[in-house]
């Protein structure tokens, strides 16, 4: 089933903890990234034990982030698999927050930013190197880093949001629809809003400019 306009926003207290251990977030990273797998599998890609693994499996599977999948493997064996549950799911903005709802939330972030960033750091150092054939990854050109800023009414905000899911979502396709030759884009967006005073902004950069990790600049206006 197709997610509702808006995404769905995850409101209970227990469902954003399950969400927010870092173990879990792993896990979910591990099932949307290489597809479905069983808790020992996980175990050993993740370096837990299978128990805690199936563990925090369930408690995933108690607020629908993960699910049972059809069994793999040769001769149909009997391990339960799981696969993770796709979703525009969202979380409650800052004014409607609880003060536990504001400590969870700080708690998932801080574990997100920081493993974003060592990914990003990783990748980034990886991708220069040569690959199999000696020769420098080509994809390595491809790191998209761009800086920018606009000047948006609260609105217009609401609405670059939700054109970049739309855009994310008109590339998602299923794995069996996957091209030979892709690879997996990790995509993260920030956007934030600057402070609201007299005269913010006459000297900063020009809207609609934005500017590559190459130091390029170009005029997207």
């Amino acid at each position: 089933m197709p997610d509702k306009p808006g995404g769905t926003e995850i409101t209970e207290l227990a469902a954003l903890k399950a969400l927010a251990q870092p173990r879990r977030q792993q896990i979910l990273q591990h099932l949307t990234l290489h597809g479905p797998a069983t808790s020992a599998i996980l175990a050993r890609a993740l370096g837990l034990n299978t128990g805690a693994t199936s563990y925090h499996l369930r408690e995933l599977a108690r607020y629908g982030f993960v699910a049972d999948t059809v069994p793999q493997g040769p001769g149909g064996r009997r391990a339960r698999w799981w696969r993770a549950v796709p979703g525009d799911r969202r979380f409650p903005p800052p004014s409607r927050r609880t003060p536990g709802m504001r400590a969870v939330m700080d708690e998932l972030n801080r574990h997100a930013y920081a493993a974003d960033l060592a990914l990003f750091e990783r990748l980034q150092r990886e991708s220069g190197t040569a690959g199999d054939g000696g020769e420098a990854d080509a994809w390595a050109d491809a790191h998209a880093y761009s800086r920018g800023s606009l000047r948006l009414t609260l609105p217009e905000l609401q609405e670059f949001f939700e054109d970049y899911i739309a855009l994310m979502n008109r590339y998602k396709r299923p794995a069996a629809e996957t091209p030979p030759g892709a690879r997996t884009v990790h995509t993260r967006l920030l956007a934030f809003p600057g402070p609201a005073f007299p005269g913010a902004g006459e000297d900063a950069q020009k809207p609609g400019t934005r500017t590559s990790d190459t130091g390029r600049e170009t005029d997207a206006s």
